[in-house]
């Protein structure tokens, strides 16, 4: 089953829609100009416009211009024909990114955020087919990155776990 652009889209912006709701309720830090309310309601906006975006069809003509140039100049097999020939595996795909939440939530206080991270970042890289070479170095510095946003500019701390970051 396919979803329509409009319905993905209006769904989008309903989940954007709730995210900035949250963060506006939330209630601000005396004395600081960013607090918690922040994050969810800049990542709200920005769901919003996404979906709006794909609700309307924003950059739709440039995807079907590439899907026909690149179906004029190769032998690729066509998304519908890659998901025929491997629906079983593209079904239990679909559970990797929950399981990984799931972990996060149960390993992360004894490991600590940067393994946990880490572990995520690659695993679901490997899953979704990302070359070893890069996905190795990504899962190792963007969990640095985000520890040091998190913690330097939300001054939000992250579980140190089994490798504690130097600031």
């Amino acid at each position: 089953m396919r979803l329509s652009d409009r319905v993905t889209g209006l769904f989008t912006f309903g989940l954007g829609a709730a995210s900035a709701y949250g963060g506006w309720l939330l209630p601000p830090v005396p004395g600081q100009p960013v607090g918690p309310n922040v994050f969810p309601l800049v990542v709200g906006i920005g769901l919003c416009l996404c979906g709006l975006m794909i609700a309307f069809g924003v950059g739709q003509t440039f995807e079907k211009e590439a899907e026909a140039d690149l179906a004029a100049h190769s032998d690729l097999p066509t998304d519908e024909q890659v998901l025929a020939s491997h629906s079983t595996l593209y079904s239990f795909r679909v559970l990797i990114p929950p399981a990984l939440l799931v972990f996060y939530m149960l390993v992360v206080e004894p490991l600590g955020f940067y393994l946990t991270a880490a572990t995520i970042i690659l695993v679901a890289a490997l899953a979704f087919r990302a070359p070893p070479r890069l996905a190795v170095p990504v899962a190792l510095v963007a969990p640095v990155v985000v520890h040091l946003v998190f913690y330097k500019l939300l001054r939000v701390p992250l579980p140190a776990g089994l490798i504690p970051m130097p600031w």
